[in-house]
């Protein structure tokens, strides 16, 4: 695309035959009058403002579209919509109309300034603020006083406007001047006609310089699709709070069906709050509205979905919402901080169309879901391109969950449902869990990890508290094995992963502080039996045997560093496996149950 020449002129013709409008999800006017006055400032000394983005516009308008403010309702034909450069426009419009109720614009002329009241040496727009009194008086007066706004220098800027108005001028400088004019003498009505003239001229430059300026732009043509030019729209928005795919599409639907989509959002959130735990609602919105119309979970799919079929699901939508919250609840995710990859959300909240309220096939449907959900969060499929993954794994379960099979082993579900086929997507191995970074950061495998352990219970190390939704922001990131013991050994770079980490309460986290393993759990014997203490780890696939190692005061530096390394492997490593059959049990849909998980890893470490 190569940008092309257009006058303030052409630009000002456009708006006032309509031939140009806003595309109705365009936000309102925005600028105030600094910044309208430093655009008028570059047109009036004819330096460049930057590029203009049009659509031109064919047959049907794209988009539902209104008149730029204040211009005429002319009702025309429409030739182009305004994607970028709103603001610019409409400030040229209004103040060449100067039609701002607070503000009047004007060009100040030093040479005919005869108040002293301006100490600028340079030809400059020059703005004053207005205000109504109660007999309804609009001040300051002299602003719409021509002989007033003369002697002050300023020149206002709706006699720049290029239309042919001369009379409209003429008006002005008359009034503008009258007083000046002397009544017989030869000399001195030459020395004002030349006055008069010098300031018709100043005018007639000025009118030249802004009828001539120009306004480059760059224009998508008429074929191009409606979700490219939104698309083009939002990444060349340059507001401080840039529109959202979703306040366009609330402009949409409030356009074109009359319905409030804010207005639906609050009562979703007011009925469901859980919701919002997990993302952006208006993400969640879209994104499952965008799949039950078989569109993709991203931008484009919003943009292309039918509005009136989305307010149409609203219902469906918020409900399989909710039915998902409680989904995930159930398995132990609780908010979107710990929440490993939000893909998985609007898939199951838009399949939850297909799975009844109650009965088996619910539970059998919901096994299935929690199968997906697992294996997002712990292979490699959701790292990249997730919305085309997400919409294709949707795909496959739906043809799963909305037919009538039955079958429990589920034994070709990864035909359908590429997530399923572990020759694409092997789950991890006990090698791979090793590296899974430290869970506070947003990577899929490391928040998988600690998710495994809030989806046991998590309980807390002292008070055998269990995680909550209304806990989990409290609880904090443990390092089972310290920093400050880890370093000694030269393990530093290796002490911040997910097999190193553990969410506990905030007082016991403090309480332990930097103790070695074995130090605090001594000090948790004294309040409580062994057994216990192992149940409340075993919840976090905790191995207490090899956490319990220690015995490192005496020994010598080296010997002191070697022990912490032996014994830090050793436990990285055990808790590794239980992590792996852990994983394994909630990919493929069994029961999850710490004892369970420790029994058969020693069971598979024997072979």
């Amino acid at each position: 695309m190569q940008a092309s020449n257009r006058s303030i002129q052409d630009w000002y013709g456009k708006i006032q035959r309509g031939e140009i409008r806003l595309p109705r999800f365009q936000r309102l006017e925005a600028w105030d009058s600094g910044r309208i006055k430093s655009m008028m400032n570059m047109v009036i000394h004819n330096l460049p403002l930057g590029i203009t983005l049009v659509l031109e516009v064919g047959e049907k308008e794209p988009f539902v579209s209104r008149y730029i403010s204040t211009a005429p309702q002319a009702g025309g034909k429409v030739y182009e919509h305004l994607l970028d450069g709103q603001q610019r426009l409409t400030a040229m419009w209004r103040v060449l109309h100067n039609n701002y109720e607070r503000h009047t614009y004007f060009v100040y002329i030093p040479e005919f300034d005869e108040s002293a009241g301006n100490d600028s040496e340079e030809l400059s727009v020059f703005c004053e603020t207005r205000f109504f009194k109660s007999s309804g008086r609009r001040y300051p007066l002299w602003c719409d006083d021509p002989t007033a706004t003369l002697k002050r220098g300023l020149i206002p800027m709706q006699l720049l406007r290029p239309e042919d108005i001369q009379e409209e001028i003429d008006e002005w400088l008359n009034q503008a001047t009258a007083n000046r004019k002397p009544k017989l003498d030869v000399e001195e009505l030459e020395a004002f006609f030349d006055w008069k003239k010098s300031i018709s001229d100043t005018i007639r430059d000025l009118r030249s310089i802004l009828r001539n300026y120009n306004l480059p732009y760059l224009a998508l043509p008429s074929f191009t699709s409606k979700s490219v030019a939104l698309e083009v729209f939002i990444n060349m928005n340059t507001n401080s709070k840039p529109l959202t795919t979703y306040d366009i599409i609330v402009a949409e639907v409030e356009s074109e069906l009359g319905e409030s989509l804010r207005v639906k959002q609050e009562q979703l959130t007011n009925t469901y709050p859980g919701i919002s735990r997990y993302d952006d609602l208006p993400r969640l919105i879209l994104n499952t509205s965008a799949l039950l119309q078989d569109r993709m979970p991203n931008q484009r799919g919003a943009w292309q979905m039918d509005k009136k079929l989305m307010v149409a699901q609203w219902d469906v939508m918020a409900a399989g919402l909710d039915r998902m919250t409680g989904l995930l609840e159930s398995e132990g995710i609780f908010d979107d901080a710990r929440l490993p990859t939000n893909a998985v959300l609007w898939v199951i909240a838009a399949l939850y169309r297909f799975v009844p309220e109650f009965g088996d096939r619910r539970g059998w449907c919901e096994r299935i879901l929690k199968q997906y959900m697992w294996r997002a969060f712990l292979t490699g499929r959701y790292e990249n391109s997730a919305a085309t993954h997400a919409y294709r794994d949707y795909q496959g379960l739906k043809r799963i969950l909305g037919g009538q099979s039955q079958d429990h082993e589920l034994s070709s579900i990864g035909e359908s449902v590429p997530i399923f086929n572990e020759a694409a997507y092997e789950l991890p191995s006990a090698e791979e869990l090793v590296d899974a970074p430290w869970p506070k950061l947003a990577s899929i495998d490391g928040r998988a990890v600690l998710a495994i352990t809030t989806r046991l219970g998590a309980f807390d190390f002292a008070t055998e508290e269990r995680v909550t939704a209304s806990n989990i922001s409290e609880r904090h990131y443990h390092h089972i094995f310290p920093e400050s013991l880890l370093s000694e050994a030269g393990l530093e770079d290796k002490s911040s992963i997910a097999m190193n980490c553990a969410l506990i309460g905030e007082k016991t986290n403090l309480n332990i502080g930097r103790k070695e393993p074995l130090e605090y759990l001594r000090e948790r014997f004294k309040w409580a039996k062994e057994e216990t203490i192992k149940y409340r780890l075993s919840s976090h696939l905790i191995p207490m045997d090899e956490l319990a190692n220690g015995g490192y005061e005496g020994l010598e530096a080296k010997e002191r560093a070697e022990k912490i390394d032996r014994d830090y492997n050793a436990f990285i490593q055990r808790r590794a496996r239980l992590f792996e059959v852990a994983v394994r049990k909630l990919c493929n849909g069994s029961v999850l149950d710490a004892k369970d998980v420790f029994r058969e890893a020693i069971i598979l470490s024997s072979r």
